[in-house]
């Protein structure tokens, strides 16, 4: 009994030894193949292109009137009308308020007066000397006489001239009562109404803004002040600015930069700019909140990509290029300037480099890449050849019985 057992447990354990040998030399299930390699990553490509390049300065600005005036009146008196309306577009020399004439009249035809008597007296005057040159030669009056009346007729003409004066002051006086508009503009809300007394250079009556130019003033940091000074000491151009309006996607307005202050706000570190607009159409408000954009200088033939492309490590700014194996490699490079979606590259990148803008997360040094929606143009084309496989089979002629 025993013998049989051990003979059962041996032929058992040689079976499993030549079973264990056949399957590691290859008779029964294949060992693993290698490690098959990873498939490629499908990313976003872009190539770094050669582009004239104009660096902008993005600026709030505030729209201001080319000229404002607030009318005061020039002598005393009461409103007596206000043929303005308010918003009204009005023409140089437009009647805007007009103040009661009448007592600036009576005191107008009282200087007349007085002038007249006054010239009467002097003619009078001059009559005299005459006769008493004629007298004297006749000797009937000494010297002293006609010196006398010489002096009367003098004092008579001074008279004449300062009642002349007084009069043209009065009429003077007299023009102040109607005010008008020193220049084409657009005049403001109603400040006085029939009745109201109005005081000399105290009481506001109107206010007249001139939009047609306009002004753009904004502020720009004092380290652009050389790239400011360089540009507008050109004489062969201008420097130009473009206006916008937040929020409207019309066309920005032209503008042309002529004024730099002289003198920096030592409390915000900017100096002060105006830029002139045409604003024919008037699409600009004094006081109205503007985009302004300002070129400072214009990179000839730079190195451009995306700025999708450049990512941030420890080191500064790298990005993807993909080399003619199809890796992907990063690239440490010097950002000179970006705006508007556009880097440029100042060193680091060549002109026809092909840069990876989207899908960096998912790379490695190295790695394989290829552009997306590569699979999916695969599949479309291999269903197009299985849909042109299929109208080939279905169009067979079936077999005669």
């Amino acid at each position: 009994m025993a013998l049989k057992r051990g003979i059962l447990l041996g032929t058992l354990g040689l079976a499993a030894i030549g079973a264990g040998a056949w399957f590691f030399l290859g008779g029964g299930t294949p060992a693993k193949s290698a490690k098959s390699p990873a498939p490629a990553i499908p990313v976003v490509l872009a190539k770094a292109e050669l582009k004239d390049v104009a660096l902008a300065l993005e600026i709030p600005g505030r729209a201001e009137a080319f000229e404002t005036v607030t009318l005061k009146a020039r002598v005393e008196g009461q409103v007596q009308a206000v043929p303005y309306t308010e918003g009204q577009r009005v023409k140089k020399g437009d009647i805007l308020v007009r103040l009661d004439p009448a007592d600036f009249e009576a005191r107008l035809r009282q200087a007349e007066a007085n002038l007249a008597k006054s010239q009467a007296q002097a003619a009078k005057s001059r009559a005299d000397v005459e006769r008493y040159i004629a007298l004297k030669a006749k000797g009937f009056v000494s010297d002293e006489k006609v010196g006398e009346m010489r002096t009367a007729a003098a004092a008579a003409e001074a008279s004449v001239r300062a009642d002349q004066a007084a009069a043209d002051l009065v009429r003077l006086q007299l023009g102040y009562t109607t005010l008008r508009a020193p220049f084409d503009g657009i005049v403001g809300a109603r400040l006085v109404f029939p009745g109201s007394a109005v005081k000399v250079n105290d009481t506001a009556l109107a206010v007249v803004n001139r939009v047609r130019p306009l002004y753009v003033s904004f502020a720009v940091a004092e380290k652009h002040l050389p790239q400011l000074r360089a540009a507008m000491s050109q004489e062969s151009r201008s420097t130009r600015a473009t206006v916008s309006i937040p929020g409207d996607a019309s066309t920005p307005l032209e503008a042309e930069v002529g004024f730099l202050d002289n003198a920096v706000d030592t409390t915000t570190g900017t100096v002060q700019l105006k830029a002139t607009v045409a604003n024919t159409d008037e699409k600009l408000t004094p006081g109205q909140f503007v985009n302004v954009s300002l070129v400072l200088e214009t990179l000839q033939q730079a190195i451009t990509v995306p700025t999708e492309a450049i990512q941030q490590g420890q080191d500064g700014a790298f990005l993807f290029v993909v080399q003619e194996d199809g890796s992907a490699v990063t690239r440490k490079v010097t950002v000179r300037a970006s705006q508007k979606g556009v880097a440029v590259i100042a060193d680091g990148l060549k002109a026809g480099e092909t840069v990876v803008t989207n899908g960096q997360l998912r790379l490695t040094p190295g790695a394989k890449v290829k552009a997306a929606g590569a699979e999916r143009r695969d599949e479309k084309a291999k269903g197009s050849q299985d849909t042109q496989g299929g109208g080939k089979e279905a169009a067979a002629p079936k077999p005669k019985d």
